[in-house]
């Protein structure tokens, strides 16, 4: 495997890696991540890697660990390696952390195209797809909508569910398939070039396991059909991996995603909204809230209905969980600033 194939590329040699063959360290990229235990993928195969003991006591958060899509410098032995260092990551996709206030879970690093791949017999959810955007412009990533199982709806209403994605956000591309009918999937195949990362995020049931395995032209994931008691997808696919394509392009696959906590920074929020960021800057005050500043721009675009008020309403949304997890991470940061200077006093005492 050749590190052009696994995704290496202008930005790392922007960074002036040079490995150097008298320490025996060499490149890799991380494969699978199983709390300390990892697989990384060199020029020489797969390996089991753990980390130095450096890189784990000095973490101050999972963050600060190896995640897939990862470059990662390691030095072999027999048919292992030890992780020494991450290299910088080009970018992170990121959301809360489920169940831990104010923390974050890294889906995947150094991704170049993200595929928000959506059903559209049930799974389809225009609100859901924007927090998807969301949590993708926030990072240096290019969104693609990928509506599969097009062979369960007419075509006028998978002509009015473009349609609809279209109005609220007209730069994103959209690929309709069906894994079932191979519908879109020759030309989803050329779609895939060889040295591009690729993310797939989804509900569990929207069919990324199957579409892997076509991709593949194997049956490498296992595939589950929709619950029959809650008529909702089950998941499949249980941890993060990594996988170079037959024809060319690597891709990440993740478990599926149930809830999209809202991340990121406010330029990536109102690059996913692109009507209503369009008016923002003609807004009468330059730090307007869009709630119920006089002169506001967007609250008149939706009066006038050029943005809509769904549009508008799951936007205003989406920058209050924003806001409430700063705020909640800031706090958890004070704490953990107040408990360090706790334990240096009582150490200080002793």
């Amino acid at each position: 495997m050749n590190l052009k194939a696994l995704g290496y590329n202008v930005y790392l040699k922007s960074i002036h890696y040079i490995p150097n063959p008298d320490t025996g360290y060499t490149l890799a990229r991380v494969v699978t991540e199983h709390k300390d235990r990892y697989t990384v993928m060199s020029e020489t195969g797969l390996l089991d890697a753990e980390i130095i003991g450096k890189l784990r006591f000095t973490a101050t958060s999972r963050a600060d660990l190896p995640a897939v899509g990862d470059w990662v410098e390691i030095l072999p032995y027999d048919n292992a390696a030890i992780i020494q260092r991450i290299l910088p990551r080009k970018s992170v996709l990121e959301r809360p952390a489920v169940g831990s206030h104010g923390e974050k879970q890294i889906i995947a690093t150094n991704v170049d195209v993200a595929l928000i791949v959506q059903a559209v017999d049930r799974d389809f959810n225009i609100n859901r797809i924007e927090r998807y955007l969301a949590l993708i412009r926030s990072t240096n990533t290019d969104p693609v909508i990928l509506l599969n199982k097009i062979d369960l709806v007419s075509k006028e209403d998978l002509e009015t569910m473009v349609k609809s994605i279209i109005d609220r956000h007209p730069s994103v591309q959209i690929i309709p398939i069906s894994n079932t009918e191979q519908d879109g999937l020759a030309g989803l195949v050329g779609f895939f070039k060889e040295g591009v990362t690729y993310c797939l995020l989804g509900s569990s049931g929207v069919g990324k396991s199957t579409l892997i395995n076509n991709l593949l032209g194997a049956t490498r994931m296992q595939t589950k059909s929709l619950s029959e008691t809650t008529h909702k997808g089950q998941h499949t696919t249980t941890h993060r991996e990594l996988m170079v394509l037959p024809g060319g392009g690597i891709l990440i696959d993740n478990p599926g995603m149930r809830e999209v906590g809202t991340l990121g920074s406010e330029e990536g929020l109102e690059s996913a909204f692109e009507t209503i960021s369009a008016y923002e800057g003609t807004c009468k005050f330059s730090d307007c809230s869009h709630i119920n500043e006089p002169g506001c721009a967007v609250i008149r675009a939706v009066e006038n209905g050029e943005v809509s008020r769904e549009t508008y309403a799951n936007y205003m949304k989406m920058q209050r969980e924003r806001q409430h997890f700063e705020m909640t991470e800031a706090e958890r940061r004070k704490q953990g600033k107040e408990f360090s200077k706790i334990v240096k006093q009582m150490k200080k005492k002793r």
